[in-house]
């Protein structure tokens, strides 16, 4: 491998804007030196015209298989959040696919339906003659038809599981959309993707992930959930085989509806799926749901659309009381503990769980929509990482409609504290959901950084929702590179610095420049080890 030398560029190198530093030198897959002029006899020059060179992103909680796998199936993440939009794709989708004997896919927005519900009516307007079963952006709840509601057998009759909900009509009757474990009664009859399935779409996922700069990431559920089959062994051929390009750790999933058992089984998972630039070292508990259904887990209960409190505060997916012997068994056999926290209850009952906890496992909380003023410090005291999804928190539709009213002013005012958090004195980590939204990281910073999204006004227009909570960009993008390389437990990288492996992003501009257009700026080329994979 000849070296690499990056002229001209500004570096960001993973904690500061440094500037204009002259050249940086690659050599044997890691960055030799920065700084001055470091061209040597044979090597490879690329001129960085002024643009921003920085390391690799990685994302600490993303779904890169089901991200794959919605890119090759009915696919409408990136339509507008438009109910009519939706059904033309689909009835596209379908008439292109005679063969199927299911219509499946995701990534629409409850934004676009009033209430955030469709209906099975619907979607048989434009699929009818079999069973369909579409799951939202956020993958907590799915859209049927009646078709599919036929044939896994769901009726007036059937009883709402512990973990979720049949939507209904007032007369009791179905209406096509089925929220968190109520998704099982469908999922127990859809195909099962195969292996050769599972692998396409992880190929297709970081194809995608690479193309925005994202070198590595934590994906966040490797395990049996939502319908989706273990995805260790697709992990594993990638990895002994070399297709996986990026390095990756695995949160392997709890099972909620069972108990310590699982530890013994969860050590031999994570010896039998490791190997090269795969471990699954992690631990992933989903401990609520998510705010626009009612189901994440809040102090205080949600209120109803005329302001008045209601009865439910949301879901605990894992008894509270049990949550903190979990937590401890599994960080006595060396796991690191990634918790889904949506909710102030939920947040707090995590924090709960991972106090006394060793902090050199690097556990993290991820989601952080509500977090109680009274727990904001323990994040920093606790030595646990808040884990970032920051292109939640701007005034979109769903905030509008499907949040901010049940959660009332005093709540709907402290969401996505990441101002708070950082004042503090928290870690921060970053990363998208994806498929649940956009894993491009230049968007999510431009939310971070300025509290609304790049070019897409909202129902509030240009206004930014609680701009006290705003990140600087150096912040934000630490977040998005050595903090989540950190939570990942690279220590040599998400660095441009010497000894620091060359995983590299370079941008077609500097973001520091025009702060203002941050989610304008796009990837221009990747390396990972040195070694071009994007634009070279």
């Amino acid at each position: 491998m000849r070296d690499l030398v990056l002229t001209g560029a500004r570096v960001f190198d993973g904690f500061r804007h440094l500037g204009e530093v002259g050249d940086v030198l690659v050599r044997d897959g890691r960055v030799a030196a920065v700084g001055g002029s470091l061209r040597t006899p044979g090597a490879e020059v690329v001129d960085c015209g002024g643009a921003l060179l920085l390391p690799g992103f990685t994302d600490a909680h993303v779904h890169p298989v089901q991200g794959g796998l919605e890119r090759l199936t009915c696919d409408l993440s990136e339509l507008a959040v438009d109910s009519a939009a939706y059904l033309a794709h689909v009835a596209a989708y379908a008439a292109s696919r005679p063969d199927l004997d299911w219509v499946q896919g995701g990534g629409w927005a409850m934004a676009a339906f009033p209430g955030g519900l469709p209906t099975a009516a619907e979607l048989d307007s434009v699929v009818g003659d079999r069973p369909a079963a579409l799951v939202n952006r956020d993958h907590h709840g799915m859209w049927v038809n009646s078709r599919a509601l036929e044939v896994a057998g769901i009726t007036r009759d059937t009883p709402d599981p512990a973990d979720g909900r049949v939507e209904r009509d007032a007369s009791g009757e179905p209406t096509g959309v089925l929220h968190e474990g109520a998704m099982d009664l469908v999922l127990d009859v859809l195909p099962v993707p195969d292996a050769d399935a599972l692998y396409a779409g992880l190929l297709e996922g970081q194809r995608h992930l690479l193309s925005l700069g994202i070198t590595g990431w934590q994906d966040a559920i490797v395990g049996s959930y939502a319908g989706m089959q273990d995805t260790g062994p697709t992990y594993r051929r990638a990895a002994r085989s070399g297709d996986l390009v990026a390095t990756v750790v695995g949160a392997l999933w709890w099972e909620r509806e069972r108990g310590l058992e699982q530890v013994a089984e969860l050590v031999g998972r994570r010896s039998a799926y490791s190997h090269g630039r795969f471990a699954a070292t992690s631990v992933k508990i989903m401990q609520d749901g998510v705010a626009e259904n009612g189901t994440a887990a809040l102090v205080e209960p949600y209120l109803d659309r005329c302001g008045h409190a209601t009865t439910n505060s949301g879901l605990s997916f894992v008894d509270p009381a049990a949550l903190r012997g979990i937590v401890g068994a599994l960080d006595e056999a060396g796991f690191q503990v990634h918790v889904h926290g949506l909710g102030d209850r939920g947040v707090r009952e995590a924090l709960d769980a991972l106090e006394g906890t060793d902090p050199r496992r690097r556990h993290h909380i991820a989601h952080l929509q509500l977090v109680h003023p009274t727990d904001v410090p323990r994040f920093a005291e606790l030595q646990v990482a808040a884990n970032l999804q920051a292109l939640w928190a701007c005034l979109d539709d769903q905030m509008v409609d499907l949040t901010i009213p049940f959660l009332g002013a005093e709540r709907a005012a402290r969401q996505y504290p990441f101002g708070d958090l950082h004042r503090a004195g928290a870690r921060f980590v970053a990363g998208s959901d994806w498929p649940v939204s956009t894993p491009d990281p230049l968007r999510a910073i431009h939310v971070a950084v300025h509290r609304m999204a790049h070019g897409e006004p909202g129902p509030a227009g240009s206004e930014p929702f609680l701009a006290d909570q705003a990140l600087s960009l150096e912040v934000a993008l630490a977040a998005y590179t050595s903090g989540s390389a950190w939570v990942c437990h690279r220590d040599d990288a998400g660095k441009v610095e010497p000894g620091a492996v060359a995983d590299l992003v370079l941008l077609d501009r500097d973001p520091f420049d025009a702060p203002d257009e941050i989610g304008a700026a796009r990837v221009e080329r990747v390396w990972v080890g040195g070694e071009p994979v994007v634009g070279g």
